[in-house]
């Protein structure tokens, strides 16, 4: 099973409405697709995140630097061909868009693997359960949208079956540190630290105590002011407590573990696989481990990461922000490990969620859980139409 190419395809839709969260605008929904051929026909297909950057970059990285080193290697080799790759591109990039870029070949290689051993993913790396729990990411800040419209959108997750929410705090440039301090979208969808912890209290009151919430501020605190909010969200049986502090900084996140009774989450923004999560997991400094897989290094990365978590007696909720290729291949590695938490599933979902695969894998309403498939590699196949409606160049 010899690689023959490797291509990447870029696609993204626009917003409905414009969303922000703690730092950034987001008024489209990108994935960068990489398929990766073999010589026996058999084609597999990975999603390499891009977060932070244009897809033209990572792009770049996968076809004419990564590509070279793998064309006519065996695609079944997987934790060689990562080694390969990493060992040729440390010395210019130790983490971010080369490990990136190394993601999504690696979730392909995985689905070519599983495909030529007609087993699904999940069973090859471990095969712990075929039912995980899925969680509805949302919350997010939008010009007009007060807590009325917030309760009623967090309301049609639970709605839909969902057992566990996710919202966004953190949008609030009158602090420390604040990166909004001196952007040009300073004001814009953004509220006081007062009116943070009235949207959380309304959230809570509104999905009722059985459902399980968790709030992201996605980096954008001081430690003092994440220690601060975090005692003051403790009355709403907060599940987790995600990216309270800038992700570089491992003392500060231990010092807000330490003094608040919410569980820390994170950090999906450290880049450097093992590396950086190693950090965080030795100085406990989290409590959810969570991986992008489509980030971290791909599923063979991702996979360490959790059995490093596991031996730390601590649980992984991979972040999973991107097409329904990269819900895939979070879930393969969520269904294949015993320390494995819940699933992120974006609730509506755009079209790269629904649209881009011919059968995507569906929530179970009375269980809030999504079944993985027993069909070999990740069990996806892309829907050409809808890749061509929004493919760019």
């Amino acid at each position: 099973m010899r690689i023959t190419d490797i291509r990447t395809i870029a696609v993204e839709v626009k917003l409905q409405q414009t969303v922000f969260d703690a730092n950034y605008t987001m008024a489209t929904k990108p994935a960068l697709l990489v398929e990766v051929d073999t010589d026996d026909g058999l084609t597999g297909i990975g999603e390499a995140a891009h977060f932070g950057g244009p897809m033209a970059s990572t792009a770049q990285v996968i076809e004419h630097e990564l590509k070279p080193y793998l064309i006519g290697e065996d695609a079944s080799e997987i934790e060689r061909l990562w080694e390969r790759m990493h060992r040729r591109a440390y010395k210019h990039a130790r983490g971010g868009v080369v490990i990136a870029a190394i993601s999504g070949i690696d979730i392909a290689l995985w689905d070519l693997r599983g495909k030529a051993a007609d087993m699904p993913v999940w069973r090859l790396l471990g095969g712990y359960r075929k039912r995980v729990p899925a969680y509805a990411t949302g919350g997010f800040y939008a010009e007009g949208k007060g807590i009325n419209e917030l309760v009623a959108e967090m309301r049609t997750y639970v709605d839909a079956g969902f057992r566990a929410v996710k919202m966004k705090v953190g949008r609030n440039s009158k602090i420390e540190m604040s990166a909004l301090r001196a952007s040009s979208e300073r004001g814009v969808a953004e509220v006081s630290l007062a009116q943070d912890i009235e949207r959380v209290a309304a959230v809570r009151e509104a999905i009722g105590p059985d459902v399980r919430l968790a709030v992201d501020a996605n980096g954008a605190w001081d430690v003092a002011t994440a220690v601060r909010m975090g005692r003051a969200m403790e009355p709403y049986d907060i599940y987790w407590y995600e990216e309270p502090v800038w992700p570089d900084d491992v003392d500060g996140s231990r010092e807000v573990a330490e003094k608040t009774s919410i569980a820390i989450a994170g950090y999906e923004t450290c880049s450097y696989g093992i590396v950086d999560f190693a950090r965080y997991i030795s100085a406990r400094a989290v409590h959810f481990v969570q991986p992008d897989v489509a980030w971290a290094g791909g599923l063979t990365e991702s996979l360490k990461i959790a059995h490093m978590a596991q031996a730390a007696n601590l649980p992984i909720a991979p972040h999973i922000h991107g097409s329904a290729v990269a819900v895939a291949a979070g879930l393969h590695l969520l269904g294949a490990v015993r320390n494995g938490s819940m699933a992120e599933t974006v609730f509506p979902a755009h079209e790269l969620m629904t649209q881009l695969v011919k059968e995507p894998l569906p929530l179970d309403p009375a269980t809030g859980e999504i079944e993985l498939s027993e069909k070999p590699g990740l069990g996806i196949e892309l829907d050409e139409e809808t890749v061509k409606r929004f493919r760019v160049n």
